[in-house]
């Protein structure tokens, strides 16, 4: 999820419209001594907006390729935490209590809970965030970006992925009757029509939906019960089947849909693109990242391939741009995808993340850590260095150890 996104994006988002995901990450993202925010932080643009996402995603994307992420900057972001569980985008004084002006969010909190979780030794801070989650959900079983606001697919897909990645199931996290993949069904578009099988935002004023690449990529994520993180599909990959199951399709469907919704809308560039008012459609790279992730989770790792190779040879100068959780994002679609993000078009994704803050303490070249969610079992993946060198990936892939079973 491109959190995602823009500056109008977060304006609509603390209007209580709800965000696609995050604000958008300024230029120049590499640290400099100069700047007035902590050291701990990755990438030195002001955090006033996006502090804790890009926090979230830039420790995520480290302990994903076995990188162990500073100390200080994952204190950073635990000490981000309100004292009722919330995360709000930045804190510029923690020390202060949350204030009723401070804008706490269901985005930045769930994307804290996967990272704090995927790390380990911060179960209390991730149950709290968790617990606060649950207080907001929606009658329909979702999310809106800000609390009270109307469930959008992106919010309640990224908390989802935080409800998985504590070990929680989704179905059971209930609203009355109303489950989170109840709000993402009514969310998507029927097989007939404009944008068959694409998940919404949200409804416009009339309540009808309108297909968005964005939240169908998120869509799928959540619709499969997925984090932010998944490991490479194995077995046997999908077809290419065309949308099914129109009306009320249930989660699995849903997921099916979207996943051929991105692969009709990738086919003729082989990316995504996005549009501002006045001006051309322009390559939408976070938003491309994010639908290899989501079309690699529902098993379509063919039709991941060519966006993934679009992105190995177009992709860097946005990520110099745009900073640390751009370099995330192109890790887990590398990732998701079972390609060396140390050799991502002959880039080094994680050297690069790394320096856009604090150098890690340890870092271990030859190891991953699988922060998947899909089952709830105590596992550890190793796979031998030649097997892995064999397979293009360059390094060990191991699963992090779930704290409890769902």
């Amino acid at each position: 999820m491109n959190v995602r996104r823009s500056a109008a994006a977060l304006a609509a988002a603390t209007a209580v419209i709800g965000a696609a995901a995050a604000p958008a990450v300024a230029t120049d993202p590499s640290p400099s001594a100069s700047r007035a925010f902590s050291s701990a932080l990755y990438g030195s643009t002001d955090p006033t907006y996006d502090g804790v996402w890009r926090q979230s995603l830039a420790l995520l994307a480290q302990h994903t390729v076995g990188v162990k992420p500073p100390a200080e900057s994952v204190d950073w972001l635990a000490g981000q935490q309100c004292a009722n569980g919330a995360f709000a985008p930045y804190r510029a004084d923690p020390s202060k209590a949350c204030g009723a002006k401070l804008m706490a969010d269901t985005n930045n909190t769930a994307a804290a809970v996967q990272a704090l979780a995927a790390l380990g030794g911060h179960d209390a801070a991730a149950d709290k965030a968790v617990a606060w989650l649950k207080s907001v959900q929606n009658k329909d079983g979702g999310w809106g970006y800000a609390p009270g606001g109307a469930s959008d697919t992106n919010s309640t897909s990224v908390v989802i992925g935080a409800l998985t990645a504590v070990g929680e199931e989704p179905a059971d996290v209930r609203k009355g009757e109303q489950t989170p993949y109840d709000a993402l069904r009514k969310l998507a578009l029927p097989c007939d029509g404009d944008g068959a099988g694409a998940f919404a935002f949200q409804p416009d004023k009339k309540g009808k939906l309108a297909a968005n690449a964005d939240a169908t990529a998120a869509g799928v994520l959540g619709a499969l019960g997925k984090g932010l993180v998944v490991r490479p599909a194995s077995g046997k990959q999908t077809d290419a089947a065309a949308c099914s199951d129109a009306g009320y399709p249930a989660p699995q469907q849903a997921a099916a849909n979207g996943a051929a919704y991105l692969t009709k809308a990738l086919a003729e560039d082989g990316y995504l693109k996005s549009a501002l008012p006045g001006s051309t459609d322009q390559p939408d790279y976070g938003n491309t990242a994010d639908a290899v992730v989501a079309l690699a989770a529902q098993g379509r790792a063919a039709q991941a391939k060519e966006p993934l190779r679009w992105l190995e040879q177009n992709s860097a100068t946005w990520a110099a741009k745009s900073g640390p959780a751009a370099y995330a994002q192109l890790i887990f679609a590398a990732h998701a995808t079972g390609t060396d993000p140390r050799d991502f078009g002959g880039a080094d994704l994680v050297k690069q993340l790394n320096a856009t803050g604090p150098a890690p303490k340890t870092a271990t070249d030859d190891s991953a850590a699988d922060t998947d969610d899909s089952d709830g079992s105590d596992i550890w993946w190793m796979v031998g260095a030649g097997l892995a060198a064999g397979a293009g990936i360059g390094f060990l892939i191991s699963g992090r150890n779930k704290r409890r079973k769902p």
